[in-house]
C-alpha cells in the first residue's frame, strides 16, 4: 500500500508538468538584462575588439536576434499601411527593416566605451505587454533612459520597440515610411530599404 506522503509527491510533480510554461519564463526585465549583459561581455572581450566591424555586428546580431521580434516590431511601424502589402512584400519588409534595426542598434552598441547601464522598474501596459526601464549613464554622469517594450510570445519575452529619451523607435520610422507610401507604392519603400541595407 502506497503511503499518503507518495500520492502527494505524485500529485506535486503532475501539477508542475501541466503548469502552463508562462509560468516558468523569466520576466520580461530578467529577459532583456540577461541579453544586454551578453552584448556587453562581449565588447569587454578583447577577442572581440580585434575583429572586424562586420564580424563584431554578426556577434551583437545573434544576440539581438534571440529578444528583438521583428514581425511585431514591421507590423507596428506599418501600422495600418500593412494591409497595402502583399504576402511577399510583408515578409521582404519584415526581412529588410529587421537588418536595418540591427545595423543601427549594432552601430549604436559598437560606440559604447564605458557607460554603465542600469535597469529599472518593470511596468504592465496591458495584457501579456510591459515596459522596461533602463538607463545609459555617461562617463560625465548623465542619464540617457531608454526603455524596452516588450511582448510575451512564443513562451518568451520579446521586444516590439525601444524608447530613447522618450522617442520611440517604432513611431519614428512609422512617420518617415508613412511620408514614402503617401506618395510612392510598398515596392518603391522596399526599393528604398534595399538600398539602404545593401548600399
Amino acid at each position: 500500500m502506497k503511503k499518503p506522503g507518495m500520492y502527494l509527491a505524485l500529485l506535486l510533480v503532475l501539477s508542475l508538468l501541466v503548469l502552463p510554461l508562462a509560468t516558468f519564463a523569466a520576466t520580461a526585465k530578467a529577459t532583456v538584462e540577461t541579453e544586454v549583459g551578453k552584448i556587453l561581455e562581449q565588447l569587454k572581450d578583447p577577442a572581440f575588439k580585434q575583429l572586424a566591424k562586420e564580424e563584431q555586428i554578426e556577434k551583437i546580431r545573434s544576440i539581438i536576434n534571440k529578444v528583438f521580434n521583428y514581425t511585431e516590431l514591421s507590423r507596428r511601424t506599418l501600422g495600418r499601411e500593412w494591409k497595402k502589402f502583399s504576402p511577399e512584400q510583408q515578409q521582404e519588409f519584415e526581412q529588410l527593416f529587421g537588418k536595418l534595426l540591427e545595423r543601427s542598434y549594432a552601430d549604436r552598441v559598437l560606440a559604447y566605451t564605458s557607460e554603465k547601464i542600469e535597469f529599472g522598474k518593470e511596468t504592465e501596459l496591458r495584457k501579456d505587454k510591459v515596459e522596461v526601464e533602463s538607463a545609459i549613464i555617461t562617463t560625465d554622469n548623465k542619464s540617457i533612459p531608454v526603455h524596452y517594450r516588450m511582448v510575451f510570445k512564443n513562451d518568451q519575452w520579446q521586444v516590439y520597440d525601444v524608447v530613447i529619451e522618450g522617442i520611440s523607435l517604432v513611431q519614428n520610422y512609422r512617420s518617415q515610411f508613412r511620408e514614402i507610401l503617401a506618395k510612392k507604392s510598398p515596392e518603391d519603400l522596399l526599393a528604398t530599404l534595399r538600398e539602404k541595407v545593401n548600399p
